[in-house]
């Protein structure tokens, strides 16, 4: 029977210039959508659960376009709200080798920016959930936003919901000073935190040592030793670190390591040939959500989520387009990438 998992974040318009191509190169644009709830919504729909997105939208074409969209991939969109004027953009220059790829948002003032409290009935929305994912971009969003989170996640742990939140910080939408105060307070609702490696230091201060990621250098024990400070700060019940080693815009090494409060669990490395590296953290979490709700082992839940998240690095795109068994095959070692008849 497949689980009911709610996400709540903002989905924007994405355009692309094809080919690898520089904006200022660009007279054409790929158009896509996606958002990290958005696109965690998407890999579990993509896994047979039964996945919900919630967010707000136009009452425009381009806003019912949105809903379309994930719709086509199997996630319930019963709960969007409409109105507001517009929706968010963003613009993503895809990098290779030493250039790295670019974001630029056009995001002020989208639909669900100027959502509010009270604008969705999150005892509703929740009711029969197992699972209730959001990330640290949507309070980002505002104030208002904010306490819609917070509305949520208070109503999910009344209701009994596991909560996740992948930590995911933002410079260009809010401060480190700002991120931590609201963080701080909706983490007391959270049951299993995600992050890279920066997320932790940027928001609470906490720092792996011994590791630069801008040289691709990684000190597993330091990991460790964020992880127990997250968990410990927080009461959590499993915090994930995901493990970038960015040797250059095309090629990084990939990793994950899951710690359950008593025991920590490293995954397999896998050197990557990136196609499109946005959406990759929100594939690790809908694969370890995936996992974790499915019974794995702490073990084999890191080991699904990260080969989940590799296989995303080579599909343009916001969204995982794998299913479980193509995830299974990875993660139990077939990494040939022979080609399947």
């Amino acid at each position: 029977m497949a689980n009911k998992i709610v996400t709540f974040g903002e989905i924007m318009l994405r355009l692309t210039p094809p080919n690898y191509l520089r904006f200022v190169q660009a007279d054409s644009f790929d158009v896509t959508y996606g958002g990290g709830e958005a696109n965690v919504a998407v890999s579990l729909a993509n896994y047979g659960e039964d996945a919900y997105f919630v967010t707000k939208v136009p009452d425009n074409p381009i806003g019912q376009s949105a809903i379309n969209y994930l719709r086509r991939y199997g996630v319930n969109t019963s709960h969007i709200i409409k109105g507001g004027e517009r929706l968010g953009i963003y613009f993503n220059e895809i990098g290779a080798s030493q250039r790295p790829s670019l974001v630029v948002y056009d995001r002020s003032h989208s639909s669900i920016s100027e959502a509010k409290a009270g604008d969705f009935d999150w005892k509703k929305i929740l009711e029969g959930a197992k699972w209730f994912h959001f990330t640290g971009i949507t309070p980002a969003l505002g104030e208002n936003i904010a306490a819609c989170c917070l509305e949520a996640v208070k109503t999910a742990q009344k209701l009994g919901v596991t909560v996740s939140c992948d930590l995911n910080y933002r410079k260009k939408l809010w401060s480190k000073e700002k991120a931590g105060k609201v963080m701080s307070e909706l983490m007391k609702y959270v049951d299993v935190s995600i992050g890279n490696e920066e997320d932790a230091h940027d928001v609470f201060g906490i720092k792996a040592g011994k590791s630069d990621v801008t040289a691709g250098e990684l000190c597993e024990e330091g990991y460790r030793d964020v992880a127990r400070q997250l968990q410990e700060r927080f009461s959590l019940k499993g915090v994930a670190i995901t493990l970038r080693e960015s040797f250059s815009a095309s090629d990084n090494g990939w990793s994950a390591l899951y710690y359950d409060g008593k025991e920590y669990y490293r995954s397999r490395r896998y050197k990557v040939h990136i196609v499109d590296r946005v959406g990759g953290g929100d594939s690790f979490g809908g694969g370890l959500i995936y996992a974790l709700n499915n019974g794995y082992t702490p073990q084999d839940a890191v080991e699904f989520a990260v080969a989940a998240s590799c296989l995303k690095h080579t599909i343009v795109g916001d969204f995982n387009h794998m299913t479980v068994k193509e995830v299974e095959n990875l993660a139990k070692g077939d990494a040939s990438g022979r080609v399947q008849r």
